[in-house]
């Protein structure tokens, strides 16, 4: 993968909906397995050979500056940048200097198997400022649904309808360009900044994934990722070969 390639992790946020855990370790730094969060996202950018590596950080910044450093016990070179106040997850992005012309973006509260090469080429063919990471998921109602007219005569009765829509994985791919559409010291989301270039007339896509995909910022969904990270391991970490003795 070309070298003019950064990662970003957004590793900011305050964690309120994994407290009281999040308290006195920042959610990044929270195991999943044997190894935090971040560093399964570190160990996968490093196989993706993104070795150049900014981690954005806000609270308990200390910890994890203390914990991955410059990055070269993985392999890959780690720079930060600490909001001094909320951001948002893409107002951060201000503060990284001497951006790349392409960046990735992952939420450091994500864990995916997804293809980041993959990701990045689209990005490229496609020509666009932004591209969203995107997968397909079914939301199962537990009600029986009703649709009635203004007179309160039934229209239609579905017995526990699913709902199929694609949903944010929380990967982004970025050109550099989008840096001058986020205002110094604007607390924006990702979402605002991609509609915002939309709306400007720019090309925003989406890529499609089946890849897998666990969202680990409440404390239910971290719990039973536990299990689910276990097995399927080794697809979303390189495994070693022992070498026969």
């Amino acid at each position: 993968m070309s070298s003019k390639v950064q990662a970003i992790i957004l590793a900011g946020g305050q964690g309120t909906r994994l407290r009281p855990y999040t308290a006195v370790i920042p959610k990044p730094l929270m195991p999943v397995g044997e190894h935090p969060i971040c560093e399964i996202i570190i160990r996968q950018l490093k196989d993706a050979e993104l070795t150049n590596i900014v981690i954005s950080t806000g609270h308990l910044a200390g910890l994890i500056e203390a914990y991955f450093g410059n990055g070269r016990k993985w392999g890959v070179n780690i720079t930060y940048v600490t909001e001094d106040k909320p951001l948002g997850t893409a107002g951060a992005l201000k503060l990284v200097r001497n951006m790349d012309e392409d960046c990735l973006i992952i939420n450091g509260d994500v864990l995916t198997d997804l293809d980041f090469k993959a990701a990045l080429t689209y990005h490229r063919r496609r020509k666009a400022l932004a591209t969203i990471t995107v997968k397909e998921r079914i939301v199962k109602t537990d009600f029986g649904v009703i649709a009635m007219n203004a007179d309160g005569e039934l229209v239609d009765y579905i017995e526990k309808p699913e709902h199929k829509s694609f949903v944010s994985i929380g990967v982004y791919l970025l050109s550099r360009q989008c840096r001058s559409y986020i205002e110094t010291d604007e607390n924006i989301g990702m979402p605002e900044l991609v509609l915002r270039l939309k709306d400007k007339g720019k090309k925003v896509c989406c890529f499609p994934t089946k890849a897998l995909w666990l969202d680990l910022g409440r404390i239910d969904d971290f719990m039973a990722s536990q299990d689910f990270f276990e097995k399927h391991k080794n697809k979303f970490l390189k495994i070693p070969k022992r070498s026969r003795s």
